[in-house]
C-alpha cells in the first residue's frame, strides 16, 4: 500500500514542484519547504487540500533540521521525505566560492535534512508500514566529472552516505528504506543558464517517473533508458582512458 503522507524539501521549483503537484493530484497529505516561501504559498494555493503546510528552509541553515521536524508535526506526521534540493554548476574554472557553495548544499545541507528523517523514523520505527528517504541525486556520482568538480562529487558523496544509513537501519532495525533518483540532463532551472546539454529530459517526463520510482520504493531509480546505457558504458571505461576524456 503506497505512502499518503509525504515532506518535500525543494518544492519551490524544477522537480520539487512539479512532485508536489502529482503528489497533490493523487490525494497525498503533503508538506512543502524551501527558501522561496513566495513560491511554497502560491503552490499550496493550487492544491489548499492536499498541501495542508508549508516551511521556510534553507537546508544550509543550522535550524533546518527543527523546521523540518516542526513542519512534519504540522503536516500530521509523515512516511516518506524527498529531498530534491541541491545546486550544481560548470566549474572547469575552479572558481573556489562556486565549488564550496555546492558542497555546503549537496553535502552540509544534505547531511543535515537526511539525519533529521533517519533519526525521525528511527523514532518511530516500531510502526509496520516503513519510512522511506528519497532523495535526487544524479548520474555525475557515477563518475569524476572535470568539467563540474563539486558537482559530480558532492553527488558521489549523497549514493555513499545512504548507503551507509542503509547499512545502519539494518544494524539498529530502523524501520527505513531508501530511493536514490538519479537523473540525467533535467530542463530545470538549475540548467537554465548553462550551455545545451545531450540527451535533455523535460520536467513533463522526468517527473512521473520519479513519482513512479518514489512510490514503488525503487532502491535505485536512473531515470531514462538513454542514461541507463550511458552510466554502463561510463563504469566500463578505466581510469587510465577515463583521464583523457575531453572535460568540455
Amino acid at each position: 500500500m503506497a505512502t499518503k503522507n509525504i515532506i518535500i524539501i525543494g518544492a519551490s521549483s524544477g522537480l520539487g514542484k512539479e512532485a508536489t503537484r502529482k503528489f497533490a493530484q493523487m490525494g497525498y497529505t503533503i508538506g512543502i519547504a524551501a527558501r522561496n516561501i513566495d513560491a511554497l504559498n502560491e503552490l499550496q494555493k493550487e492544491y489548499p487540500q492536499s498541501i495542508v503546510a508549508t516551511s521556510q528552509i534553507d537546508v544550509t541553515a543550522p535550524d533546518a533540521g527543527e523546521k523540518l521536524l516542526a513542519l512534519i508535526e504540522k503536516t500530521g506526521g509523515v512516511d516518506t521525505l524527498l529531498l530534491a534540493s541541491g545546486i550544481g554548476n560548470q566549474n572547469p574554472s575552479l572558481d573556489t566560492s562556486i565549488e564550496l557553495n555546492t558542497v555546503k548544499t549537496n553535502v552540509f545541507g544534505f547531511t543535515q535534512i537526511v539525519d533529521t528523517a533517519f533519526n525521525y523514523f528511527r523514532s518511530r520505527s516500531h510502526k509496520e508500514v516503513p519510512g522511506q528517504i528519497a532523495v535526487i541525486s544524479s548520474i555525475a556520482g557515477t563518475m569524476g566529472l572535470g568539467i563540474a568538480p563539486s558537482y559530480s562529487a558532492t553527488k558521489r558523496y549523497q549514493r555513499h552516505y545512504i548507503d551507509a544509513l542503509e547499512q545502519l537501519a539494518h544494524f539498529e532495525k530502523v524501520n527505513v528504506i531508501f530511493t536514490d533518483i538519479r537523473p540525467g540532463f533535467v530542463d530545470t532551472p538549475l540548467l537554465r543558464n548553462s550551455k545545451k546539454f545531450p540527451m535533455l529530459m523535460s520536467v513533463d517526463y522526468a517527473t512521473p517517473r520519479i513519482v513512479k520510482a518514489i512510490i514503488k520504493k525503487k532502491r535505485i531509480a536512473i531515470i531514462d533508458w538513454r542514461w541507463r546505457l550511458v552510466v554502463a558504458f561510463w563504469l566500463l571505461i578505466p581510469r587510465c582512458i577515463w583521464q583523457y576524456i575531453p572535460a568540455k
